[in-house]
């Protein structure tokens, strides 16, 4: 069955889209990657997302208009994805749209709000569409992430070594397999969530991205805003937790370079990158780890991954490329897979990384344009997936 996944992270740069031929056989999952790519945001709407999310003050009008926008750009994204890697012959679309809202306290999370209304992705594909892949976890007491920890458990299975799976995006989020025990799953803190605030912020908002790292390879970490970072109590929080840019967004940065002295563009760029390492590096050293698979899009700055490695040692550091998935991709792969179980009935989550009372199947079926007919059932959960290498 051809599934495609559709996704936008908190940075909100655009729509990822990865089109995966996915077979069960048992408690196996056997997933063929067949192609991906990245479509960004119209500028309108993009800019219309970032000034929607927290703390920004919003409208209805402004909600339903994101909701529209964001429904239409991911139909397109779709419609493209379907031709370009699926040769037309996708069955599924499962679609994450893009977080305004992620309303956690302390370690409880109340409710999430994903935008993107998934009509649009219907009419335009033809194809049924499961969306709105986080609220059961949360209805089920769940923190509704890390749902990568979904993925991450079945293609870490059977190692032998405890090993962890680490996406950067905005937030970065952390995976922990280890023979013997049940996995554990949580969101660290921010990954570049608060680099790419500080690139906005010295930039006066001309780019949004530190390319390459370039500004903090120049800079040395400030040791007073990093303990001043270090202190938010997010970080003695027990998993399951999750966070977001409610939390660790522009404005966070902002109170703390009123409370400490204001470093050298260079320096903020290094001390948020060093934020980012020690606090994914704590989070992991209780577990031992042997080998961390990083994934997203801070894989792609050089001096975060220097930082992440040299923390982590003795720790190996590597990509999720080394497993069989593109790092860019593997998150619109994860929604596929999810997507997927939720068209056979199966759980989309895992409640010892989410925290749930139980696995609820994930999300709600939007019809294509002909009748919807699902499968029966299944009733063998997975608990190992296996990346094929796509054919000629």
């Amino acid at each position: 069955m051809i599934v495609l996944g559709l996704s936008s992270g908190t940075s909100a740069d655009g729509i990822d889209v990865a089109a995966a031929d996915l077979h069960l056989e048992g408690d196996l999952v056997r997933l063929t990657p067949l192609g991906h790519d990245t479509t960004p945001y119209s500028p309108g709407l993009r800019r219309a997302i970032r000034d929607a999310l927290p703390p920004a003050a919003t409208t209805m009008e402004a909600v339903c208009r994101i909701d529209t926008g964001v429904g239409q750009e991911f139909a397109e994204a779709a419609r493209h994805g379907c031709e370009e890697f699926a040769g037309g012959r996708a069955a599924l679309v499962a679609s994450h749209g893009q977080t305004l809202f992620h309303w956690a306290e302390g370690s409880r999370v109340h409710g999430t709000l994903q935008l993107g209304q998934p009509a649009w992705i219907a009419e335009a594909t033809g194809l049924p569409v499961v969306s709105d892949l986080r609220t059961a976890d949360v209805a089920a007491g769940g923190q509704g992430a890390p749902l990568a920890a979904l993925l991450d458990t079945l293609l870490l299975a059977g190692r032998t070594e405890p090993a962890a799976a680490l996406n950067l995006g905005g937030i970065a989020n952390v995976t922990v397999v280890r023979d013997g025990s049940p996995p554990q799953a949580f969101d660290t803190g921010p990954a570049n969530a608060l680099m790419d605030a500080a690139v906005h912020r010295v930039t006066g908002g001309r780019a949004d991205v530190d390319s390459g790292g370039a500004l903090a390879r120049s800079g040395t970490p400030d040791a007073d805003l990093l303990d001043h970072l270090l202190a938010d109590p997010y970080y003695a929080l027990a998993p399951p937790k999750s966070t977001g840019l409610e939390r660790f967004g522009p404005a966070h940065l902002d109170a703390a370079l009123r409370k400490v002295r204001v470093p050298s563009d260079a320096d903020l760029l290094a001390t948020l990158a060093e934020l980012t390492a020690v606090t994914v590096a704590d989070a992991l050293r209780p577990f031992a780890v042997a080998e961390v698979a990083a994934s997203g899009g801070g894989v792609r700055n050089p001096v975060l991954m220097e930082r992440l490695a040299a923390r982590l040692r003795p720790a190996r550091l590597v990509t999720s490329n080394a497993l069989g998935l593109d790092g860019d991709a593997k998150e619109a792969y994860l929604f596929a897979l999810i997507g997927f179980l939720t068209w056979h009935g199966l759980a989309g989550s895992v409640p010892a990384c989410t925290g749930a009372r139980r696995a609820p199947v994930a999300g709600r079926l939007t019809p294509g344009t002909g009748p919807l007919r699902l499968p029966a059932p299944v009733t063998v959960a997975p608990r190992r997936l296996h990346v094929e290498a796509p054919g000629p």
